[in-house]
């Protein structure tokens, strides 16, 4: 009998892992989709909690790296008027480490974007006190390999003229 229980629970572990982290996923999935109702909708006290205190937002220039009170900084002008940025997740990804605490995630996600087309976000989240936060979160503009060359040559004459 006791044989038995012991291959039950075995037998159980992986069904109950799967299904931790499909609900941590739908979790993560719920952070993100929050982070961008929040932008779109210019609500910086809900986008803003969101990261965590020492998280940081790259965006698609070189020179964006800014800590979450930076960012604020930068945002809020924009939000206090109402105007916020738009990004449809069209497809996601998300891993969450194999660590135990199973408490680190990282993603990926391809988004459309009326100004800009597509667009690609990359993060990292944590778990703190049984909600994700987001603690990177990086905005790049993926570009074709058949454009790479000429938009690469684009982006070197203009960072030398800037250093003129």
């Amino acid at each position: 009998m006791a044989y038995l229980i012991i291959l039950l629970i075995t037998l159980a572990g992986p069904t109950w892992v799967q299904a931790q982290d499909a609900r941590a996923v739908a979790s993560i999935d719920s952070t993100l989709n929050e982070l961008h109702d929040a932008a779109a909708k210019a609500d910086g006290r809900r986008y803003f909690r969101l990261f965590t205190d020492d998280g940081v937002f790259i965006g698609t220039d070189a020179s964006e790296r800014w800590t979450v009170k930076e960012f604020r900084a930068y945002a809020e002008p924009f939000f206090s008027k109402g105007q916020g940025w738009v990004y449809k997740p069209r497809s996601r990804r998300v891993v969450i480490a194999d660590v135990p605490c199973k408490c680190i995630a990282w993603f990926d996600e391809l988004l459309d974007s009326k100004n800009y087309g597509t667009s690609r976000g990359t993060g990292v989240l944590v778990k703190k006190n049984r909600s994700w936060k987001i603690a990177q979160y990086a905005l790049t503009f993926p570009i074709p390999n058949d454009l790479a060359k000429g938009m690469t040559e684009e982006i070197r004459s203009f960072e030398a003229k800037q250093k003129k």
